[in-house]
């Protein structure tokens, strides 16, 4: 796993000496708790009635479960087109395949990022009867343009996700650039990953392109932004378009999913797996599903 060491007070902006302004929380919500695949026990928090969706993210569960009657049946084969899914794994070992032809193993740590495109069926396994599994899943739109792309898949190993290391401070950059280190995963739009850990009282800043919308999920523990909001475990805090975004860690331990991206500023029309443009986009994806175009799409 590839590392680097930052001086504490240049932060992680790099710009020593430059102040700017802190971007604020809009509004913190914390999701609800549902079930998707085959009776998964989750919790969902982009996608549910507190936050339909946040340009481009359609989408961010979190499961979290040691007892295997509330993941073992897993995801089975079903179908997606005209967005990206990115799955994050913390701990658990999952297994993916999909009608593509691509085969590859979630374990501790590792990432897995689909494009649907134009359409693909995939599923989702456990490779475990017993012990913890926790990680999330992110659905992130495509432009009309890249709708109906070739589906793709990148299977993202722990140790090939770099970390930005600091008093205090450990920094996984998935996707996006942060300092000198460039996450592994391809993107298709904009797009910023992170998963930030701090410990003591340390703190995190850094810079997102304006315009881009955002947010942080507190996962565990809890951090205090630049504007002074407590957001605890299990809440997602929606970030301003304008500014730097500052963190403090406050219980000691704390453990934080930084997302941000380009906004798409389209139409969404959504049906279960697929997300178009146009309601007749979407009833022609079920269509073409039932017709078994996806199979012949990617045969």
């Amino acid at each position: 796993m590839r590392s680097s060491s930052l001086n504490r007070k240049r932060g992680l902006t790099g710009k020593s000496g430059l102040s700017k302004s802190t971007r604020p929380i809009t509004s913190v919500i914390e999701g609800i708790q549902t079930s998707d695949g085959a009776g998964v026990k989750l919790k969902r928090i982009i996608g549910s009635p507190e936050l339909d969706t946040l340009d481009p993210f359609l989408l961010l569960d979190e499961f979290k479960n040691d007892d295997p009657k509330a993941y073992g049946s897993g995801f089975p084969s079903h179908p997606h087109r005209g967005f990206e899914t990115v799955t994050y794994m913390l701990h658990g070992n999952f297994r993916h395949k999909d009608s593509v032809g691509h085969e590859g193993l979630l374990t501790d740590g590792s990432v897995q990022w689909m494009t649907a495109g134009r359409g693909v069926i995939h599923s989702e396994m456990p490779e475990q009867t017993e012990g913890l599994v926790w990680g999330f899943q992110l659905w992130i739109n495509l432009p009309k343009k890249l709708k109906m792309v070739e589906p793709a898949y990148q299977d993202i190993p722990s140790d090939a996700i770099p970390e930005i290391v600091r008093d205090g401070t450990t920094i996984r950059v998935i996707a996006g650039k942060l300092e000198k280190e460039e996450g592994p995963a391809h993107t298709k739009i904009g797009t910023l990953y992170l998963d930030i850990h701090l410990q003591g009282e340390s703190d995190f800043v850094a810079s997102i392109p304006e315009g881009w919308n955002g947010f942080l999920y507190v996962y565990e523990g809890s951090v205090k932004s630049g504007d002074g909001i407590a957001v605890g475990t299990g809440h997602l805090a929606v970030l301003g378009t304008e500014g730097e975004v500052r963190l403090t860690g406050g219980s000691g331990d704390d453990r934080i999913l930084l997302c941000a991206g380009e906004p798409i500023n389209e139409p969404i029309a959504r049906g279960g797996p697929f997300v178009m443009n146009t309601r007749g986009e979407v009833l022609q994806a079920f269509e073409d599903y039932q017709n078994g175009v996806f199979d012949k799409a990617v045969s």
